[in-house]
């Protein structure tokens, strides 16, 4: 784990929120030479069709700590009409069909998989929808504590989902600032681990798995206007 302000590094088997110097949001960094040796293309497309198909470069080190419930790989769907005015070839990425319905998922089923991996019990997070119920759903699924602090004028349909999936929800008179600030000043007291944004390391290590599948969907071939850091992670697999 590297800090994305300082670069200072932190260990990955233990509990990382982030960091100790600076509070920069740590990044997990992975040994993308050996990846490169080790991963062919050909053996991608044998793996079922979930994100972590590209466990080598996701952060659960042992694979009975994964807590999937399916997600990941999702279509793209061209959109011929606009595409046709506007004289370019464009897709859409459908994350929609995701487990509870969103993006977050990719986030969440990192966060609660690292976390059961490290011994974690007990996981909270402020959330005004998507991300609270799909941290519920994963903690569920983990069998953790999960608790979801909810402006009290959040979707009725995002607090039934947490609700639904066995999380302790709780209503805030305010913002989602507030709500966070809460889990903030509790969280010790209560033993919370905190997977709110930007709290804990591994929620973006699921996101960056949209980048993936689109390079795999597309045969390899970048979108334009990737850049380079894209161009560096897709070169990981050998023959990119």
């Amino acid at each position: 784990m590297q800090c994305s302000r300082c670069g200072e590094t932190h260990p990955h088997s233990g509990v990382q929120t982030v960091c100790v110097n600076c509070g920069g949001t740590l990044f997990a960094r992975y040994e993308l030479e050996g990846v490169k040796s080790a991963l062919r293309r050909d053996e991608l497309s044998r793996r079922a069709p979930t994100f972590w198909r590209y466990r080598e470069v996701l952060p659960v080190v042992h694979d009975e700590n994964i807590v999937s419930l399916g997600e990941g790989y999702t279509p793209l769907y061209p959109l011929m009409r606009l595409g046709e005015r506007l004289g370019l070839k464009l897709l859409v990425k459908d994350d929609g069909v995701m487990p509870t319905g969103s993006f977050k998922a990719r986030g969440q089923t990192t966060a609660v998989s690292k976390a059961k991996e490290l011994g974690v019990r007990r996981v909270a997070l402020a959330s005004a929808g998507n991300a609270g119920g799909a941290m519920a759903a994963y903690a569920a699924k983990a069998g953790l504590e999960a608790y979801v602090f909810m402006p009290r004028d959040a979707p009725s349909v995002a607090k039934l989902e947490c609700h639904v999936m066995g999380a302790h929800v709780y209503l805030v008179d305010g913002l989602i600032n507030h709500a966070a600030a809460i889990v903030q000043r509790l969280r010790e007291r209560y033993g919370w681990f905190d997977l709110s944004t930007l709290k804990e390391p591994y929620r973006v290590e699921g996101k960056k798995t949209m980048g993936y599948e689109v390079a795999e969907q597309l045969g390899w071939r970048l979108p334009d206007g990737w850049g380079h850091w894209a161009r560096g992670h897709v070169e990981g697999v050998r023959g990119a």
